[in-house]
């Protein structure tokens, strides 16, 4: 092959590469929008939200759906993103500074106290778990790594809701209080006011508590991560059973939580005051 052959596919290959990359590009705003859009979603809906045709954007769904990046259910024909793109998303929320500095202070909580514990950041759908350390005795607990917890009866999700202080946050406590006070759900606080005596009452004692609201019998506590902009990053948790897991706010359990919490957030460079 002489220098003139060499130059011709040498641009073919630059070309095509660019063609791949450029493929990529005009697929990604399809997992955008579903990520954004928090619930499946029909393909007209995703094809208008992109600007894309049907047709088109149904191809590259059929591939995203080859590699589980992408879900459809088989009885409404709405796409959902699939288990590799949760993969992905744990995968990169577990490589945060704050996730890598708050593992190791989790761990030693967890020896400590011997109860379950777990981190927790925000994530699209709300408070996600991107660690779980489970007890040295065995509790019946269905929540893992991944799973989205309640913003206003968990407290995980309190926690956020109490110390996470943005104008999209306070939106958010709006619309979850709307919600639960049109339910038949008495379990998250009703209305304005009571979510405020409750935020009161946590920012006091510099964490928030949860007893059996999301699981029956179990009690846990969570307490707020902070960098070095004042700004909440991670929510530590502990739970356990209700008869030995103790409910008092300066409880071991309680004061070990947010000592844990506090350590960690020293090392991200937080300055203020529990």
């Amino acid at each position: 092959m002489d220098r003139d052959e060499k130059s011709i596919t040498s641009a073919d290959d630059s070309r095509n590469s660019r063609q791949g990359i450029q493929s990529i590009e005009v697929g990604v705003p399809l997992l955008r929008v579903l990520a954004e859009h928090g619930a499946p979603m029909m393909l007209r809906d995703m094809a208008r939200l992109t600007g894309m045709p049907a047709a088109k954007a149904h191809r590259y769904l059929v591939s995203f759906m080859r590699v589980n990046l992408v879900t459809q259910d088989v009885h409404s024909g709405r796409y959902d993103l699939g288990s590799f793109a949760l993969d992905l998303g744990l995968a990169s929320l577990a490589r945060l500074d704050a996730v890598r500095v708050a593992t190791p202070i989790l761990e030693a909580l967890n020896d400590e106290i011997g109860e379950t514990v777990a981190l927790s950041v925000w994530g699209n759908m709300g408070p996600t778990f991107v660690r779980w350390i489970e007890s040295r005795r065995p509790v019946s607990v269905n929540l893992r790594t991944g799973d989205v917890m309640p913003l206003l009866h968990s407290a995980s999700g309190l926690c956020f809701a109490v110390f996470l202080d943005t104008p999209a946050m306070k939106q958010r406590i709006a619309d979850e209080l709307a919600l639960a006070a049109a339910s038949k759900d008495k379990r998250p606080p009703q209305h304005q006011r009571a979510f405020d005596t409750l935020a009161a009452e946590a920012r006091r004692h510099g964490l928030t508590r949860t007893l059996g609201a999301v699981i029956p019998n179990v009690n846990a506590f969570s307490a707020p991560v902070f960098k070095h902009d004042q700004q909440m990053v991670l929510a530590i948790t502990a739970l356990g059973p209700a008869g030995l897991f103790p409910s008092e706010w300066h409880s071991p359990i309680a004061n070990a939580v947010r000592q844990a919490a506090g350590k960690a957030s020293a090392i991200l460079g937080w300055k203020g005051a529990t």
